[in-house]
């Protein structure tokens, strides 16, 4: 009954259903009965349950003209003054369900981005110079708007030349990068016609979740049915990647074991032109934003969608062919855990066996039941392989896991120490539940060593917190964490709303923030994130990521720690770790590298201005592929340990066709492609097979030098003893 109602208190698993009512939000009434329904869960349940008052009106405002020009790029000045009445008036408007103002700005924004790329085509066509020392600023959200059309047009001009000369840069011709361009605007234009009623008043709402704080937000149906599938893993469809080309939904490429595969009639850059539900008419794709697509081409399992494409290898543009296919579940595997067994030889002539568990989320499939995906469960399974391949210590990656199901977070955690509390969490009343480990027993006892990054957010950092505070693990990588130490709720607003109860997903749902996490000796993740024990070199700490850098973010704060017995069995010295990893640093060419590139980061991000002087640009641009290929050609030189190594997936332990040899073969062929046109290359003097060779992952070499390092002096202490 306490696993249960700590799940509830944690309120981040909602069942949701399978698919939605294809109507969406359709009428103003409709948009006004969920924008009451917005304000009064903002004011009611948010963690920090402020009053929708006159001075929040006029932030929200701001907000919204922000999230439409975000560069200040379109409005005037005199539309900024024309919307200020409406700047104490929002509140107002949202309480009476009237959503009329969002519409009126939208509809002022469309005409000013259709005035701009009517300009922009105009402006392509100058006969540019790029030898003076003009600059661009790039990043506008803090410069005013436009102070008339004059103003308007001149720093539109400005962009179009930036933008061209970043097209001669890249060895355009004048004539392709016209072409670019026009094209880019030609999509930003369809982009924007393409913003139905839903995704406009889905834009106001979010503008004034977002004063809230940065993770606060309002779904629309669609974002809400794709929250279950990223959390589960897995959706229904036909197993086909997509992207948007030329007003076309190209084939980007298939995924191995999917119905599109199975079929294989569809093929890679077919472009889809249509789209029919069963023995229903054909709906037209062109020109429809690609996410429409994708919603057209899902659906539920076992029924079917027809598609009507023209193929990749048509003899003539005006082929079509007509191709059903049976919708199935399509496993999202490259998100799901992986391991590796890594063999590293030892000064003494010996080698240990580390183990290598990758984890880009923590997913749970919310519709439960037989087969369901789980984190938790996954990693419990790759440990207990690992452990039965007699591993010596394991490193868990978390750089790129930017969180997800806290529970799975805190059994995870479980599968590393005994039993004992995780995670502490408070609510907008002040009171502290504790989420507990309940399960005795390790599923894994030797070292461990935890690799994060800046991108490493919310449950990860729940993970990493918990280990180091239980001197469980030893944290490796950026200097601190995201910050996000925030818990949020999903609530459907469609069983509030009259006449919508038994279609709770159609009125989308808002992702509130109720509670703050603490670790369990006390301190709140939020903001400060997670420090390392042994920091690493790396240029996202040059950057502007974390929860810090977000507006409006929830302060940090601390609770009392909760009771606990750390991890019994000894750990080797931070201290000497971290002197041998100084050591090993100094001597390592690719940290020299991070370090170069930090310096040059924090000058660039100093320079708020671009220059549009060709020279300048094509000097900097020299220097920095002559600086990749000395670094290349160093790397090339270099020797390199050939570290033996054993891949595992979930499905290898299922006895299944092992995924990662699936996409090694999809790879190999792709290596096999690149390298014949290599050697076209060759043939006239080109190298491009070296030029693409993507940088060792220092981060992840280190870590295992760590984690050896902890496995031999573990040694040497229990020798001592």
């Amino acid at each position: 009954m306490e696993k249960y109602t700590l799940h509830l208190i944690l309120g981040l698993l909602l069942l949701l259903p399978a698919s939605r009512s294809a109507a969406g939000i359709t009428t103003k009434s409709e948009a006004g009965q969920i924008g009451m329904k917005v304000v009064q869960l903002l004011e009611e349940r948010h963690y920090n349950a402020k009053p929708v008052n006159d001075a929040l009106s006029r932030e929200m405002l701001k907000s919204y003209l922000d999230t439409l020009d975000y560069n200040h790029l379109f409005f005037l000045q005199s539309d900024i003054d024309q919307f200020q009445k409406y700047a104490d008036a929002l509140d107002d408007e949202m309480n009476a369900g009237n959503v009329r103002p969002a519409l009126e700005i939208y509809e002022v924004y469309s005409n000013r981005v259709e005035q701009a790329v009517v300009a922009i085509k105009e402006l392509v066509q100058e006969q540019f110079t790029f030898t003076n020392n003009e600059t661009l600023l790039i990043d506008r959200r803090e410069a005013p708007w436009p102070k008339d059309e004059a103003e308007w047009r001149a720093l539109l001009r400005q962009r179009v030349k930036y933008e061209l000369l970043e097209e001669r840069l890249n060895k355009e011709t004048p004539e392709d990068a016209i072409k670019t361009v026009t094209r880019r605007y030609d999509r930003l234009l369809r982009s924007l016609h393409e913003n139905d009623f839903e995704t406009i008043v889905g834009m106001y709402f979010d503008s004034l979740g977002r004063l809230y704080d940065p993770h606060t937000d309002y779904m629309v149906p669609s974002q809400f049915d794709n929250f279950a599938i990223d959390m589960g893993l897995s959706l229904t469809g036909i197993g086909a990647v997509l992207r948007s080309e030329d007003g076309y939904a190209h084939i980007s490429s298939i995924v191995p074991g999917g119905p599109a595969d199975l079929d294989k009639r569809l093929k890679v850059n077919d472009r889809i032109v249509a789209v029919a539900q069963g023995d229903g008419p054909y709906v037209d794709v062109v020109d429809m934003k690609l996410n429409k697509v994708v919603e057209l081409i899902r659906g539920k399992k076992g029924t079917t969608v027809r598609l009507r494409v023209i193929p990749a290898d048509a003899a003539v543009p005006s082929l079509r062919v007509e191709i059903a296919i049976v919708r199935d579940e399509i496993k999202l595997t490259e998100q799901e855990a992986k391991a590796k067994i890594i063999e590293k030889p030892i000064a003494n002539g010996g080698q240990l066996r580390l183990g290598y568990i990758d984890l880009p989320s923590f997913y749970v499939d919310m519709k439960r039941g037989a087969g369901a995906k789980s984190s938790a469960n996954d990693v419990r399974r790759l440990l207990q392989k690992l452990t039965a391949e007699k591993v010596d210590g394991v490193m868990l990656d978390l750089r790129r896991n930017t969180g997800g199901s806290l529970p799975e977070a805190i059994s995870l955690t479980g599968l590393f120490i005994d039993e004992g509390p995780v995670v502490q969490v408070k609510d907008s009343q002040g009171k502290v539940a504790i989420g507990r480990d309940v399960q005795s027993g390790e599923a894994f006892d030797g070292p461990v060593v935890v690799l994060i990054s800046h991108l490493s957010a919310s449950a990860s950092e729940i993970l990493a917190a918990a280990l180091q505070d239980y001197g469980r693990a030893i944290i490796i990588g950026d200097r601190q964490t995201f910050g996000k130490g925030t818990v949020q709720q999903l609530m459907p607003i469609g069983p509030l709303l009259p006449g919508r109860r038994d279609d709770e997903n159609a009125s989308g749902a808002m992702k509130l923030t109720i509670q703050k996490f603490y670790r369990v000796s006390g301190g709140s993740t939020q903001s400060r994130g997670v420090v390392p024990d042994i920091a690493l070199p790396s240029v996202l700490d040059a950057t502007k990521i974390g929860e810090k850098s977000l507006p409006h973010f929830l302060p940090y704060d601390e609770v009392p720690p909760a009771s606990f017995t750390q991890w019994s069995r000894r750990r080797p010295p931070v201290e000497e770790l971290n002197r041998r990893t100084v050591a090993r640093l100094l001597k390592n060419p690719e940290f020299r590298y991070i370090a170069q590139d930090i310096v040059r980061l924090e000058k660039k991000q100093e320079e708020k201005h671009i220059s549009l002087n060709e020279a300048t640009r094509l000097a900097e641009k020299q220097e920095a592929e002559a600086r990749d290929k000395k670094r290349q050609e160093e790397r090339d030189t270099r020797p390199v340990a050939q570290l033996k190594t054993l891949e595992i997936s979930l499905d290898s332990l299922d006895g299944k066709t092992n995924t990662v040899a699936l996409t090694r073969q999809v790879m190999d062929e792709a290596m096999a492609n690149q390298k014949a046109a290599a050697g076209k290359d060759k043939a006239n003097g080109k190298d491009k097979e070296k030029d693409n060779k993507p940088a060792p992952d220092a981060h992840f070499d280190e870590g295992l030098n760590i984690l050896a390092d902890y496995i031999q002096m573990l040694g040497t202490m229990h020798a001592q003893n």
